[in-house]
């Protein structure tokens, strides 16, 4: 996925990224887009490797809010598979795209097919690639479709600019577009404010 997210990160931008893990996608963007990038993280380990990757990384918890960022001061905000573990992620949101001119999110989609079959047939939380962990374990905390996704968007100000349909590889795959919301196991998604 790092490289389809580093097709919307222009060379030498300001890049944020939230929820960074490791600093995996941060150092492919430094190495590729020449970014000036910067990663809020408050899992210590992966904190450490971020740094022995070189990676500029803040401890922070995205929930406890973002007002340390002002308007715009990022060329790009990034969460990649995260806003669905945030107790808010509607103020989420509404700071991502106060402090980056565009963002990019991605959300596992709980709504794929393989998920409502679990739900009808087994009688349980769905667990899958995407989804990999069982509902008392997970961190995810707002589980959420592709619709449900766009929805936010709207009811809070972000306009989306492009949505690609992904596998759990990270690989677009074309028959998706027949039914979206049923087929994707992930969805990326590039917005901005609305003007």
């Amino acid at each position: 996925m790092n490289k389809l997210i580093g097709k919307f990160i222009n060379t030498n931008g300001r890049v944020l990224d939230l929820g960074c893990g490791d600093g995996s996608l941060l150092a492919f963007l430094k190495e590729n887009n020449q970014v000036k990038g910067l990663g809020l993280e408050i899992d210590h380990q992966k904190i450490q490797k971020c740094l022995q990757k070189d990676v500029s990384v803040i401890d922070q918890d995205i929930d406890s809010g973002l007002s340390n960022f002002q308007d715009q001061s990022f060329d790009a905000v990034i969460m990649s598979q995260s806003i669905q573990a945030l107790r808010k992620p509607e103020v989420a949101l509404e700071e991502i795209i106060r402090i980056g001119k565009e963002a990019i999110i991605s959300i596992p989609n709980f709504a794929n097919w393989r998920c409502r079959l679990q739900l009808i047939f087994g009688g349980t939380m769905p667990v899958s690639s995407a989804l990999p962990h069982d509902w008392y374990s997970t961190p995810n905390i707002h589980l959420c479709s592709l619709k449900d996704f766009e929805k936010l968007c709207v009811d809070h100000g972000a306009d989306i600019l492009d949505r690609q349909l992904l596998s759990f590889d990270g690989e677009e795959q074309s028959f998706m577009k027949v039914a979206p919301n049923l087929l994707t196991e992930i969805a990326l998604y590039r917005v901005k404010a609305r003007n």
